[in-house]
């Protein structure tokens, strides 16, 4: 098997651990205007950044942030004409974030960018804090936006959407419900377990994709019993991170797929429809990917030399345990849209081509009703 090159792009500076936030003021002391994009609630954070330029705070960040959303932002950000952006909250923050810094003052659009490498050139400074643990977008070069219209996420991928600086201090996840805790936890699992497994996995992601999973099979339930347990807080915003990493160059798979109509229809939270989903796609790709899902099985505690339906029992207990809501009817589903959801994900092949084992929209619909 001949192994694909592969590109790597980190943040120039990372910073890890309790009180790191404070870090931010000193590295832009320079910075004469600043636009921090975070959400109502973690804009409450700001005072820890000890910034001193100018400013401007902007928190209309949903759940699921669409292209009205990043309209908004972009606005802003014309109006206080930054020389700084921070990102300042979980995925939906990180990736807006990245895309302001891009796009406020290049003459681009949306519609310019979307797709991979379309970015042009120059883009304003930008600082990461992660108040997550879940999607690891401080780590990558991916942005995705919620096309109200369509019904489906426009995904932008450029190199100029690195950050300058990353931050993952977890004393910003303290106040993290369990119930966010525990999905958004499963969802850094989910990255690194689909491009461990994924067609276009790489030796050396594989590395940062052990070292995420293992992590979370290590710190998940921890932090989801006790919120200030700082070393498992850390262990699991260094999981979301590695995850991050194995998005840029391998990316997820059908998993990724066929929680996204979740999102855009069911208006589900990322982690969460992911988290839903993940049981029954790390089973379905068992027959293979059998040592490495082994491997995935023995990190989390799920047991050794399980069938396929003994994978699929103990990966969802592993996920009820820690509070998930697992059935798609509790979160609002109906049977007779589950084909369209299907039809969606399926269509999805910029994820779907990377599954190690070819899904039909049957198969993707089974995942549905099984999960339903």
């Amino acid at each position: 098997m001949t192994i694909a090159p592969i590109t790597l792009h980190q943040p120039r500076r990372l910073a890890v651990g309790a009180g790191t936030v404070g870090g931010v003021g000193a590295w832009a002391a320079d910075a004469a205007s600043i636009l921090v994009i975070a959400t109502p609630i973690t804009a409450g954070f700001a005072e820890r950044l000890k910034l001193s330029g100018r400013i401007t705070v902007f928190d209309a960040i949903p759940g699921e942030p669409d292209i009205r959303t990043l309209g908004a932002a972009l606005e802003a950000a014309r109006r206080c004409k930054p020389d700084l952006i921070v990102g300042l909250g979980g995925g939906s923050v990180l990736d807006v974030a990245k895309l302001v810094a891009a796009l406020w003052d290049s003459g681009q659009t949306l519609t310019d960018v979307a797709g991979p490498n379309r970015v042009a050139g120059r883009r304003t400074r930008l600082a990461q804090v992660a108040t997550t643990a879940g999607t690891g977008s401080e780590a990558g070069i991916r942005s995705l936006i919620t096309d109200p219209d369509k019904g489906n996420k426009i995904a932008v991928e450029s190199p100029h959407m690195i950050a300058d600086f990353a931050v993952l201090d977890p004393e910003l996840t303290y106040s993290v419900p369990p119930a966010v805790t525990a999905a958004t936890g499963v969802d850094a699992m989910a990255h690194c377990v689909e491009a461990f497994t994924s067609r276009r996995a790489h030796p050396m992601i594989d590395g940062f994709a052990r070292m995420g999973f293992r992590l979370v099979g290590k710190y998940l339930a921890r932090a989801v019993r006790d919120g200030a347990d700082t070393e498992a807080r850390e262990g699991l915003m260094l999981a979301s991170y590695y995850g991050g990493i194995c998005l840029g160059p391998v990316n997820t798979a059908a998993g990724h797929a066929i929680a996204y109509p979740l999102g855009t229809r069911l208006r589900l939270p990322h982690g969460l429809a992911n988290a839903i989903i993940f049981p029954h796609v790390l089973a379905f790709n068992q027959p293979v990917a059998a040592d490495k899902t082994a491997e995935v099985a023995s990190a989390l505690g799920l047991g050794a030399g399980l069938s396929k339906t003994e994978l699929l029992n103990t990966a969802r207990d592993f996920c009820s345990s820690l509070g998930i809501e697992m059935s798609l009817a509790a979160h609002g589903a109906r049977t007779n849209d589950l084909p369209l959801y299907a039809s969606e994900a399926h269509a999805n092949r910029r994820l779907m081509d990377n599954n190690p084992i070819d899904m039909s929209i049957e198969d993707v619909l089974g995942v549905y009703k099984a999960a339903f």
